[in-house]
């Protein structure tokens, strides 16, 4: 899939993945696709909660090799 901006959130512990999630998509424009990585297993459930609320789609998000990757596009 393809992304217009790709956020390495790798190794950091919740609450950062969905800090830098926001700040990144605060620079975005509407209808472009954020990819995120991150390794935090608690990820998967705040990013979608976050991109729910915020009126964001979550696109696809997959596991690969204990990295979970997603791709959310701006609303």
């Amino acid at each position: 899939m393809n992304a217009d901006k790709l956020l390495d959130a790798k190794g950091l512990a919740c609450p950062m993945p969905i800090v830098k999630t926001k700040k990144s998509m605060n620079d975005m424009e509407t209808g472009q696709v954020l990819e995120i990585h991150a390794t935090d297993k608690g990820a998967q459930a705040d990013l979608a909660a976050w991109s729910r609320s915020g009126g964001h789609e979550l696109v696809q998000s997959i596991e690969e090799n204990g990295v979970f990757k997603f791709w959310i596009k701006k609303g």
